[in-house]
Parts: C-alpha cells; structure tokens; sequence
C-alpha cells in the first residue's frame, strides 16, 4: 500500500479520475495510518474497508457480527488517535469461507452441517438485527455506509428467499450504497452479459478481478483491458458509481492511466449466447429459490393430496363391496 500510494503518477490518476480509495483495515498500525493519511492529505477520499483478522475469518458474515462490531470499536480509537478522515464506512458482507473450507473433504459433515444452517432461520434474523443496528450506530457517528453483497442477492429478494443466506452466512443488510460484486472474472462464459442481467436491480456495480493469477485451465484470472473497458461502460449504464477490485491489478496492468482516456459511449457488443446463458441462470436460481423456500408447502400439499387419494380409494372400495354383497343377498 505504501509503495502504491508513494507513487506520484498512481496519485496523479487517482486525483484526475476523482477517485475513492477503499483501505481494507487489516491491522491498526503506524504505516497503514500513514498511508492513509496521505490520501487525506492529497485530497483523495478514503473509504474504511471494515475486515476482520485472517485468524477470524476476513469477511463479515451471519457468525461474527460482534467481532465486526468490536472491530469497529477498535477502528474509531485508531482513527481518533491518528487523526484519520474517512468519506466512508464500507461493510464486505461475504460467505462465511473459513468454515467452508474446514469442511472442505469432509463430504457429509458438510452436508450435515448446511442442512442445519439452512433450517436455522433464526441465525440470520439475529445476524439481520446486529448489523442492521451496527449500521445504524455507524450512521450515527457520522459516516455513510457501503456495502458490498454477492451477485445472488437480486434473486433472492425476488422471490423472498434467505436460503443461500443461511447456507453460507451471508446477511442481507443495507447502508446508504450497495455494491452488488458482479466479477466477470469468475465467469467468463457469461461475461458482461452477468452485468446486464443483475444491473437493472443493483443500486451500485463492482466489477473485477483486476488481479491475481490464472490456474491453468481454470478459466479464471485477471481481467484483460478489453474486459475491464467493456465491464466498465456495461456498468455505467446502470451504476453512476462503479466499484472496481483492485487498484493494485489495475496499477500493474496499466490501467488508471487508460482509463482518464477511456470512452464511455463506445458500443459494446454482448453475444446473444452469453445473454441467453445469463438470464436462463438468473430464472434457475429464481426457481430453484422459490421452491426451496416453500418446500414445506409442497410436502403438506402432497401429504394431503396422498391422504385424499388414499381416501377415495378406500372408500371406492368399499362402496363396491357393499354392491357386491347386496346382490349376493338378493
């Protein structure tokens, strides 16, 4: 961070693309607030990206919302200490990975262990509450909130579903912006087409990943020039915000520069495959959500509709023993 912020040109971009910075707050230390005051002081504004320890999980998720809400105790000391200035608050709301991946080859504890989270509506609700209020309490201090949520979280709202909520931990909480996190990298065979589809219910758009490296044949990995421009201007039709992970892909693949100059009313064509392929996913997970959620709607139902069968049978049956006796007697 200091050696990105240390650069002249890399401040020079941020200032002239009138910028946000958001700094993830991995640790409260002397350098991370001088890299922050720096920012303060060259006028670009900082967003405090609220992240727990690795040891803790990273993420804020339906399990920790009293370890982000001591975090955030902590966050207001060292703030206060260092004489730091923030234009936001940002919350990453994200599964809960940690456990995810201790469960990783235990086939049926992870099953066992989603079962009962998917039952347990009551964590989420409870996890719903603490942030809800914690959001509130962050809001009185006087800072905005953003979020950042997953790209299912449309569809859920749409058919009112919290499943993939309890799941994975995720908790659908506002701020004053969401960032809907519709990463094209991870899905390259739908591409911006995942942008068009999710955007019209996004009231903010990150794109990404900027960054990292591609596993061969894993299909993922950074964002060419050519997809982060057309993930950009697909976005800028929905978003007058766009979110991008990260500044350190974007400053190492050349990409603030590029973009002071970019077009933002180029056309951009989204193949008519990856646009079926996006919203035939959106309506299965739609779908999928809907009778997940009434599950026990349609076991009653099929309880009562076999109750009645058996029923009729029955009393079919006996209908036609009582003829066939009767006529035995006459």
């Amino acid at each position: 961070m200091q050696s990105l912020l240390g650069d002249p040109g890399v401040i020079a971009s941020l200032r002239d693309l009138h910028a946000e910075v958001a700094v993830a707050i991995l640790d409260f230390t002397p350098e991370r607030a001088q890299a922050v005051r720096l920012l303060n002081q060259q006028g670009i504004p900082a967003v405090a990206w609220i992240v727990l320890p690795k040891e803790e999980g990273f993420y804020l998720n339906a399990d920790n919302a009293a370890q982000a809400a001591a975090r955030m105790d902590d966050f207001e000391k060292w703030t206060d200490a260092n004489g730091l200035r923030w234009a936001e608050i940002g919350l990453d709301v994200e599964p809960n990975f940690a456990q995810l991946a201790a469960l990783k080859g235990h086939r049926w504890h992870l099953f066992a262990t989603l079962l009962r989270q998917s039952l347990d509506g009551g964590r989420i609700e409870h996890a719903q509450q603490a942030y809800s209020s914690l959001i509130r309490e962050i809001q009185s201090r006087g800072y905005p909130v953003e979020t950042y949520a997953m790209p299912y979280l449309p569809a859920e709202r749409s058919v009112h579903s919290s499943l993939p909520d309890r799941l994975l931990g995720t908790v659908d909480v506002r701020g004053n912006d969401e960032y809907l996190m519709l990463y094209t990298s991870f899905a390259r065979q739908v591409g911006a087409a995942m942008i068009w589809s999710i955007g019209p219910h996004a009231q903010s758009v990150a794109i990404g990943s900027t960054d990292g490296t591609s596993p061969a044949g894993s299909g993922t990995g950074p964002l060419s020039w050519e997809e982060f421009s057309r993930d950009l201007i697909v976005a800028s039709h929905f978003s007058s915000h766009i979110g991008v992970y990260n500044l350190e892909g974007c400053v190492r693949q050349g990409f603030l520069s590029r973009l002071k100059d970019l077009n933002w009313s180029s056309s951009v064509t989204i193949p008519a495959d990856s646009a079926s392929r996006a919203e035939r996913l959106g309506l299965i997970i739609r779908v999928v959500l809907w009778i997940a959620s009434n599950l026990v709607y349609f076991i009653v139902i099929g309880f009562l509709l076999t109750a009645f069968f058996v029923w009729r049978r029955r009393s079919t049956r006996q209908r036609a023993s009582t003829a066939v006796y009767q006529s035995i007697q006459r």
